[in-house]
């Protein structure tokens, strides 16, 4: 579907969304080519950009504020700090007031030109499009095959409802945005919680490029830490998973105690008593132990900061008002 023209009395407004990290580098280019696009919505819409700087090292800010000077559809939040990529796009979705929002990466891994085909999507009855990936240009293979193992297992562990190889780079509805933004988890996995609100869903495939500029935002370190808050936000599986080893290894250890009785009262026989077995009795039960207080104070931890209600994040200044 091609989108139509309209009249300005009857126009929608969409939001265009862009969480930015020390993106000095990325950002002329990205200005450049979301300019180009935005004029192109604006035969068909209002638009409005929406950039949220999260607490950048670099000159992203002071760059986002002459976007902004040029370009009055452009609205520019720095955040007080760095809260991280989920937080900072949580912050963007809470500022769009489009019919439709549009989430992409600031480097320019999200080709702008696809936002077209997303909002004809929207037009046909869509309340989320998924931008999936047909390939992953500039990416080491290590990053491919760790993120096609993450999908498969988180999906396979139950959240079935996070679509393979696709990211942040989507579109939502209103209704679905507003739904979305209900959800005020500490720990975010946003990809999982789009799935999980449900409504229409519809998908448009492109080629994912090499960033323009810049470095990746997501080392291992992180991508890690974002696996982990992604397992343990939608699945009890872990939990389950330190239960059935624990009574794995009991029954192995409850096998090896009946064989011991069955020598000693039919054969008259003792095994010769040794500390090999008891070392590697009490070495297995204090090693699931720890690895079941682990997991249980992962879940545990993120109680500890949920109660707590902190907001996610925190605003320091916005470009209305200050620069």
């Amino acid at each position: 579907m091609m989108l139509e023209p309209s009249d300005a009395a009857d126009r929608k407004t969409v939001s265009i969304v862009v969480p930015c990290f020390n993106e000095e580098d990325a950002l002329p280019f990205l200005v450049d080519r979301l300019s180009s696009v935005a004029d192109e919505l604006q035969r068909h819409y209002r638009v409005e950009i929406v950039l949220v700087d999260d607490g950048s090292a670099d000159k992203t800010w002071p760059l986002i504020c002459d976007y902004a000077r040029i370009d009055r559809r452009v609205r520019g939040v720095s955040l007080s700090r760095n809260f991280g990529h989920q937080a900072a796009l949580t912050c963007a979705y809470d500022l769009a007031t489009g019919d439709a929002v549009v989430c992409m990466d600031a480097d320019l891994q999200d080709p702008p030109e696809v936002v077209l085909e997303m909002f004809a999507k929207w037009e046909d009855g869509a309340d989320v499009v998924y931008a999936v990936r047909r390939s992953r240009t500039g990416e080491s293979r290590f990053k491919l095959k760790t993120a096609s193992l993450f999908y498969r297992l988180i999906r396979g562990m139950g959240a079935t409802h996070v679509r393979e190889d696709s990211g942040d780079f989507r579109l939502m509805s209103r209704r679905a945005l507003d739904a979305l933004n209900k959800l005020r988890e500490q720990h975010r996995f946003i990809r999982g919680m789009v799935g999980w609100v449900g409504f229409r869903t519809a998908e448009v495939h492109y080629d994912r490029m090499a960033r323009v500029a810049g470095v990746t935002k997501y080392p291992f370190r992180k991508m890690l830490r974002f696996a982990i808050d992604a397992t343990v936000s939608f699945s009890s599986f872990p939990l389950r998973l330190a239960y059935l080893l624990s009574s794995a290894l009991s029954l192995v250890f409850l096998g090896y105690l009946v064989y011991t009785l069955f020598l000693h009262f039919f054969f008259g026989r003792t095994l010769v008593p040794g500390w090999s077995s008891l070392i590697i009795s009490v070495i297995a039960f204090g090693a699931i132990n720890l690895v079941c207080l682990g997991i249980m104070g992962e879940y545990i931890g993120r109680i500890f900061e949920q109660v707590k209600s902190r907001p996610l994040y925190l605003v320091g200044e916005h470009t209305r008002n200050d620069c």
